[in-house]
């Protein structure tokens, strides 16, 4: 996307406070990790005019990037509803992806109709470390899936995220980024030189930041 895009997108998750910036009081993380900076894109479901727009954005990625997408799989949790907005958008089959199989019944890890060979494209809502989303992409490949790309609604940007995809061979694209989302902040004047550099900080160190 242009870099205009992304910051339209940005702006668009900064309204519905979808995220949050809080330089002076980090957020802690599930894995432990102080941030400046907390992203929630479930809270895009709540509103239709948001939603609308990030489902288009996101098809339209996907329209262009991959047309030979043939199955659309959202990863849980937070991606199973955009990867179904986009699988309705685009009129393709959906999926989704347990980050384990299930303990009862089937015992499933993915749910709905994977044929072997079918070109899947992965939504995801948030790529940080990339270690989920790449557990899904593992899981849809051992089902005999070919997965031909990943788009996200926001991504952090982080090196390990970055290596970690190339290594696994999966391309993605971002509708928004850190990078973007810092930028707007600065030109709205919601972030000072001082909360600025320690935004930076943060991104290029972000599992020491704070300790």
């Amino acid at each position: 996307m242009s870099n205009v895009s992304e910051k339209q997108v940005a702006e668009k998750l900064l309204q519905i406070q979808a995220v949050k910036l809080s330089p002076a009081q980090p957020f802690t993380w599930a894995s432990g990790w102080k941030s400046p900076i907390y992203c929630d894109n479930r809270k895009v479901l709540s509103y239709p005019y948001v939603r609308d727009y990030i489902k288009s954005e996101l098809s339209n990625i996907v329209f262009e990037t991959w047309p030979e997408a043939a199955v659309i799989a959202g990863v849980a949790t937070a991606g199973i509803p955009h990867g179904a907005l986009v699988a309705d958008q685009l009129k393709l089959p959906f999926i989704y992806v347990r980050s384990k199989p299930k303990e009862h019944g089937m015992g499933n890890q993915i749910e709905g109709v994977l044929q072997p060979g079918q070109p899947v494209v992965v939504v995801e809502d948030l790529i940080s470390t990339g270690k989920s989303s790449l557990e899904a992409v593992q899981a849809i490949r051992a089902a005999g899936g070919e997965v031909i790309g990943m788009v996200s609604i926001f991504n952090y940007g982080f090196d390990v995220a970055v290596k970690a995809f190339e290594s696994a061979g999966v391309t993605f694209k971002s509708l928004s980024n850190y990078n973007a989302l810092i930028e707007l902040a600065v030109e709205k004047g919601q972030v000072g030189p001082d909360e600025q550099a320690t935004l930076q900080a943060w991104r290029t160190a972000p599992d020491v930041w704070g300790k």
